[in-house]
């Protein structure tokens, strides 16, 4: 039989070359469970604002994967002692730190998988891992779940300034087109330290720490946050209840064998079984794309019409302000639309809904620490001249109503 080269090679188009460091990760690459992430997109639906946001969760694990290895390289240089088994589990660590998400990401998590979150499937799936690789995973997840001793190796999978943001701030910016997304991540990996077991940026790395955070917060109003993915991630958490609703009733929907089993099955915390993981890694967003394709020619007319507003892209009316609607407001809205098209206010409610979105750009409950040339230790909001970098400590808070532009 021939041998497979395990030492590949992937071409990356932010990075260039990616190279593979081990066997055991080329193994776990090619495992069944990571490879569904190739069938799961970063940004959910904000391919209907960006149409050139279609890049994966694949690819951002892979693009991860490959900054950790710069940084490990970089922080070695510095004399921060790194053992082999210690870096190899990072790699691991960050490799599989979003292997949990669901199909269009948080859209699974708020209609019909409750109670669990993506992290915590994220940590099953590393679990189930770790027993068929013999465990090999067992530091990996030791510090992913951040009960190692060594605190920057965890502040490397999940800070403020982590692995994981400087990838996806710059993916994302690449794909979408968004220019003021683009961080310099190599710049802000070459100013890495580690000071008393803590991760640090040395002072010359300050003015690349407020880009960062800067373009964190253009990022996530510009992007994440735009009105118009806002609308279609709410309407496929909509179509998703709707459709969970039904299923809880006993109506027929046509759906693949694992989405038709989450549909039917209460999952909660409590019962998410080995069975229901491995079932949970067979469903992606293709299983849901090709049901709401079914479901927009139901005999539903909740189901139907939600789901050609995603399949036509004729989506909600939004309206945003910083102050929360009165109810008198969206009962308006609501009583116009039931008149409309004849149908009772719990129905209504799938069409017409607020609520509301948050953002901070910086926590200094979590700061990220500048480590000066005096060897003192300061977090970036008191260490920087920028005066608009306080602001950006302070959370932002905005309110939105969605409902059909027919009752306009």
């Amino acid at each position: 039989m021939p041998k497979t080269n395990k030492l590949k090679i992937i071409n990356d188009p932010i990075y260039g070359f990616i190279s593979i460091p081990n066997s055991l990760i080329f193994d776990i690459i090619e495992h069944p469970y990571f490879q569904r992430l190739r069938r799961v997109t970063q940004m959910g639906l904000s391919n209907l604002v960006y149409p050139g946001a279609n890049h994966t969760r694949f690819h951002h694990a892979i693009g991860c994967m490959h900054l950790m290895q710069k940084a490990v390289r970089v922080l070695r240089m510095k004399n921060v002692e790194i053992s082999d088994d210690e870096a190899n589990a990072l790699y691991i660590a960050i490799l599989l730190h979003d292997i949990g998400h669901g199909a269009f990401s948080h859209a699974l998590e708020h209609s019909i998988v409750n109670g669990i979150t993506h992290e915590e499937i994220s940590l099953k799936f590393m679990k189930a891992l770790n027993e068929e690789f013999d465990g090999k995973l067992t530091l990996a997840i030791q510090i992913f779940e951040g009960k190692y001793d060594r605190a920057f190796l965890y502040q490397l999978i999940s800070s403020q300034l982590d692995i994981d943001r400087l990838d996806y701030l710059k993916r994302d910016s690449f794909f979408t087109g968004v220019a003021e997304g683009n961080i310099s991540s190599d710049r802000l990996i070459a100013m890495m330290n580690v000071v008393n077991e803590e991760l640090v940026i040395e002072q010359k790395g300050i003015y690349s720490v407020e880009k960062f955070i800067i373009a964190r917060r253009l990022m996530y109003w510009q992007v994440y946050l735009h009105k118009t993915g806002l609308v279609a991630e709410n309407v496929l958490v909509n179509i998703l209840k709707r459709a969970k609703e039904l299923a809880m009733k006993n109506v027929e929907l046509p759906a693949s064998t694992s989405l038709k089993y989450f549909l039917y099955t209460p999952i909660t915390k409590e019962n998410f079984s080995k069975k229901t993981l491995q079932i949970f890694s067979e469903l992606d967003d293709y299983d849901i794309l090709s049901a709401i394709k079914e479901w927009k020619n139901h005999e539903d007319l909740v189901l139907s019409t939600l789901a050609r507003m995603i399949i036509d892209r004729n989506l909600l009316k939004v309206e945003i302000q910083e102050e929360p609607f009165t109810n008198k407001y969206i009962g308006k809205k609501c009583m116009k639309l039931q008149s409309l098209l004849n149908i009772d206010e719990k129905e209504a409610e799938y069409f017409v809904f607020s609520d509301k979105i948050e953002h901070q750009a910086y926590n200094t409950n979590k700061p990220i620490k500048i480590y000066s040339k005096k060897g003192k230790l300061k977090d970036i909001a008191k260490a920087s001249d920028q005066l608009n970098l306080k602001a950006l400590t302070k959370p932002v808070v905005k309110y939105f109503l969605c409902y059909p532009k027919k009752i306009m």
